[in-house]
């Protein structure tokens, strides 16, 4: 008998189908952020990073082009097993003839990703890019009381979400479009009110935009403090949360976006009550928001658990984003996408049914005993059968090593 199938044994004795829990991984889509592999560069103008976003370390081998960054992701994705969608940021409009401004770029700016996706039959996902600009001032974007200001970054809005249906459209896949401003201030504002009101008409605005809900999900981020922007945040957590809820979009949740104490995996449950569809952002914040490469810790597989527990695969949008540029940025792509797999085959691993028995019956002494024995099952093994059955290696590193040498050691 093999690993696997010892491992399916043991499994098996907890009333778990562990060949069952490998065909549903299969089937779950996560979507990849395109901006670990430039540092959060883009491609639209030569702004150094602003609105909170800080990428630290200078490992050799960044994509500088379109094309280097299309080539390292195929190498990242050739590396990470299951189903996978290309998330993009509005700075990656790829300008052929002459550069335009945020409010007026065209589904045309983004033909180029649009061939990449279909030729690999991967959907796209969308955000607008609200930070590192020009048009960016005081901290301020869709909530600025400079009327031009505002309205500039309403019509990159109103832009963007044409972009995503033409993504929607062009790949036969739904795309979200994620909706995140940078805006605050570092010190204590004395009005606290206005700058939200002002997003709100911002938002308003953006979403009167006729588009198909079948299409095009729009989603809303929250986020609690950013470098610069320390004491206040205009897009707070009861901002974003309420009027996701009010005008019928979808909330969507970094874990790196709230206070060092708080757990997203505590509010997934609550928002699935009130929610037919949430998206999720995840990272790991390491004292704050800095987004640092998802690992197998306890905070992701409990995130992926309680979307498991819940039976709620097909009602949670599940993106990655973080960005590290010291170390291999294609190593980070593939370790930070693979641990979220992980932990969501981890979670399908769970006798959730004997648990949730276990608990509504208090008998909390049991349910601990045997939550304890499932962290030293035998995980490891069915994740490998796993990545057999998907065709890509387990030790991955040597690969990306020779890619490393062969084409990102050339970049100068």
């Amino acid at each position: 008998m093999n690993r696997f199938e010892s491992a399916k044994e043991i499994y098996s004795s907890y009333g778990i189908d562990a060949e069952a829990s490998i065909e549903r991984l299969k089937d779950v889509t996560i979507s990849v952020h395109c901006w670990q592999g430039d540092d959060v560069t883009g491609f639209d103008n030569k702004e150094a990073l602003s609105g909170g976003i800080q990428t630290t370390g200078n490992y050799p081998g960044k994509a500088r082009t379109p094309e280097e960054l299309m080539a390292d992701l195929d190498k990242a994705f050739s590396l990470i097993p299951g189903k996978k969608k290309l998330n993009l940021h509005a700075c990656y409009a790829i300008f052929d003839e002459e550069a335009v401004g945020r409010d007026k770029i065209e589904p045309k700016h983004f033909k180029k990703w649009v061939e990449y996706a279909k030729s690999r039959s991967i959907g796209i996902d969308f955000n607008p890019t609200f930070f590192s600009h020009p048009m960016v001032k005081d901290n301020l974007t869709l909530s600025s009381p400079d009327e031009e200001v505002r309205s500039y970054w309403v019509e990159h809005g109103k832009a963007c979400i044409k972009i995503a249906e033409y993504f929607a459209t062009e790949t036969g896949i739904p795309s979200v479009i994620n909706f995140w401003i940078p805006d605050g201030y570092k010190d204590i504002p004395a009005d606290r009110f206005a700058p939200r009101a002002r997003f709100k008409k911002s938002l308003d605005e953006i979403l009167a935009v006729p588009y198909d809900k079948s299409k095009v999900y729009v989603t809303l981020e929250s986020k609690v403090f950013g470098i610069g922007l320390e004491s206040y945040t205009v897009g707070s957590a009861e901002f974003c949360l309420s009027y996701s809820t009010q005008n019928g979009i979808v909330p969507l949740m970094d874990n790196g976006h709230y206070h060092p104490t708080e757990v997203v995996s505590d509010k997934i449950p609550t928002l699935l009550l009130f929610n037919e569809k949430i998206a999720l952002h995840i990272t790991r914040g390491v004292r704050w928001d800095s987004d640092h490469v998802i690992i197998f810790d306890d905070e992701t597989k409990e995130i992926a658990k309680e979307i498991v527990r819940n039976d709620a695969l097909d009602r949670v949008f599940i993106a990655t984003d973080y960005f590290d540029a010291s170390i291999n940025r294609i190593s980070a792509w593939v370790t930070g996408v693979r641990n979220v797999q992980k932990a969501l085959l981890f979670a399908m691993l769970q006798p959730d049914a004997k648990m949730k028995e276990l608990q509504d019956n208090a008998e909390t002494s049991e349910l601990m005993v045997l939550m304890e024995e499932m962290k030293t099952a035998p995980f490891g093994d069915i994740w490998n059968e796993f990545l057999a059955r998907e065709n890509v290696e387990k030790n991955y590193f040597a690969e990306i090593k020779k890619y490393e040498n062969e084409v990102l050691a050339l970049r100068k």
